[in-house]
C-alpha cells in the first residue's frame, strides 16, 4: 500500500498510474473491496477518502490520557457469520469483550436492552412476578418481543407493560436518536429495540464477539496495506474522478451525493462528541450507559472499559444526536421515513443503470442501517457478485452527476 495523505503544497493526485478502481471511502466497506479487488484479481485499487483517516467511523486513537477512544461512538464487533469474522481474523487479533448496557431510569441503574432484570427494578415485587408469568407465556422464555408490538398485544398486563417500557426506556431515546416519535419511523429500526424474557443481560448474543487488539484504525490499515492499493487520505472523489481513465469506481458515501443530489437530498442523522478525560480510573459501570429522558444526549461511553485499560485516567464521551447539515457534520444514519424510502428508490434506479461501471456496497451508498458485521459481509457478497462477474468488461468512466 502507498499512502498520500494530501500535505499543504503538495498534490499527489496526478500519479502516473493507471488504477482499475478507485475505492470511494476507506471505512470498513471500502477496505474489504480494496482489499479483494487487490488480492483477489490482482488489480490496481485508489482508495479516496475525504477525511484524514481511514476506518471511517469505526476510528479509533489512542488519547493523551493513554486510552484508546472510539471518536465516532462505541463500535463493538460482534456477528454470527464465521465468514465474517475469518475474514477480518486475517487482519487483526480479538479481545474477548461482552458487551452490556446499562440505561439510566427513574433516578437508578438496570441493565439494557429491558429485561426480567429491568422489569424487576421498576416494577413492585408481585405485580413483576405476574408480568414476567404472562411474558413466559405469551413470547416464551429466552423470546424477544419489539416494545412497538408490546404495546398492541392483544393481552391488557402485556400492553400496559409496554405503555411502561415505551415511556420509560423507548420513547425520549428514540426521539432524541432519530428527530422523530418511535411510531413514525420504520420498525426495521424500532424493533432492534426489544423486551428480552431473561436475566442475560449481554447486549449482543452473537456467537462471535471482540474487540480488535490493536483497534480498528490498525484493522483497516492492515486491510488496506496490499500491493497494488494506493490510499489517499483528505481528498474528495470528485477531485479525482477526471484523473483516472477507464477506471471502474466502488462508491461506499452518500448515494444521493454521487448523483449531485438528483432527486433531492436523503436525510441523515448525525452525532455530536463531547471527549472528557477524568482523573479517576472508572467513571461508570459500563462501556455504555444510556440516558433514556429529556437530557439533550443519548449516552455517554467509557472507553477504558473495552479493552480493560488501567491508565490512571479515563476518558468519556457524551453522544448528542442532532441533524445532518451537510459540509457542518457527518451523516451517520439514514433516516428511513415512507418519504425517504422513495426518494431512496430513485437513486437506487439511477445506480441499477451504472451497473457494471459502479458499484455501491455500505450503510450510506445503500441507504440502510447496517452494523459492521454486516457492512463487511455485503462487501464480500458484491465482491463476488458484482466485481467478479464483471471483471473482465471495458467500460469508460461514467458521469458522476445523473442526467
Amino acid at each position: 500500500m502507498s499512502v498520500c495523505a494530501q500535505p499543504p503544497g503538495h498534490d499527489c493526485r496526478h500519479e502516473s498510474v493507471r488504477y482499475d478502481w478507485v475505492v470511494v471511502g476507506a471505512g470498513l466497506s471500502g477496505a474489504t473491496l480494496a482489499e479483494r479487488i487487490a488480492t483477489q484479481l490482482d488489480q490496481r485499487v485508489l482508495v479516496v477518502e475525504r477525511r484524514d483517516h481511514v476506518a471511517g467511523n469505526a476510528y479509533d486513537a489512542v488519547d493523551g490520557a493513554g486510552v484508546r477512544v472510539h471518536r465516532y461512538g462505541a463500535h463493538i464487533f460482534h456477528t454470527v457469520s464465521h465468514r465474517v469474522w475469518s475474514y477480518l481474523s486475517n487482519f487483526t487479533d480479538w479481545l474477548p469483550y461482552t458487551h452490556r448496557v446499562l440505561g439510566h431510569v427513574d433516578g437508578i441503574t438496570v441493565p439494557l436492552p429491558f429485561n426480567l432484570s429491568t422489569l424487576h427494578a421498576l416494577v413492585p415485587g408481585p405485580e413483576a412476578e405476574h408480568l414476567e408469568r404472562r411474558l413466559v407465556r405469551e413470547v416464551g422464555q429466552g423470546g424477544r418481543i419489539p416494545v412497538l408490538s408490546l404495546l398492541e398485544h392483544a393481552d391488557g398486563d402485556l400492553r400496559r407493560l409496554g405503555q411502561l417500557v415505551y415511556e420509560k426506556v423507548f420513547l425520549h431515546y428514540t426521539t432524541k436518536q432519530w428527530g422523530y416519535r418511535p411510531e413514525e419511523i420504520d420498525r426495521a429500526v424500532t424493533g432492534r429495540v426489544p423486551v428480552v424474557v431473561s436475566r442475560d443481560d449481554r447486549y449482543f448474543r452473537d456467537r462471535y464477539q471482540g474487540i480488535p487488539t490493536d483497534g480498528y484504525t490498525a484493522l483497516v490499515s492492515r486491510m488496506l496495506d496490499r500491493p497494488g492499493i494506493t490510499v489517499q487520505t483528505g481528498v474528495d472523489f470528485r477531485d479525482v474522478v477526471d484523473d483516472v481513465g477507464r477506471a471502474r469506481i466502488a462508491f461506499t458515501g452518500p448515494i444521493d451525493e454521487f448523483f449531485d443530489h438528483a432527486y433531492g437530498p436523503l436525510p441523515y442523522r448525525s452525532l455530536r462528541f463531547e471527549h472528557r478525560t477524568l482523573p479517576v480510573d472508572r467513571h461508570q459501570e459500563a462501556a455504555v450507559v444510556n440516558f433514556p429522558d429529556d437530557r439533550a444526549y443519548t449516552r455517554i461511553i467509557e472507553h477504558a472499559h473495552f479493552a480493560d485499560q488501567h491508565v490512571g485516567a479515563t476518558t468519556v464521551t457524551y453522544e448528542y444526536p442532532e441533524a445532518h447539515e451537510p459540509g457542518r457534520n457527518e451523516p451517520y444514519y439514514p433516516l428511513p421515513t415512507t418519504e425517504s424510502r422513495v426518494r431512496y428508490g430513485r437513486y437506487a434506479r439511477a445506480a441499477a443503470e451504472l451497473a457494471g461501471k459502479v458499484v455501491f456496497s455500505g450503510r450510506l451508498a445503500e441507504y440502510r442501517y447496517y452494523d459492521m458485521d454486516q457492512a463487511v459481509a455485503h462487501a464480500l457478497t458484491v465482491f463476488r457478485n458484482d466485481i467478479v462477474r464483471d471483471r473482465r468488461r471495458p467500460v469508460d468512466v461514467p458521469a458522476v452527476a445523473a442526467s
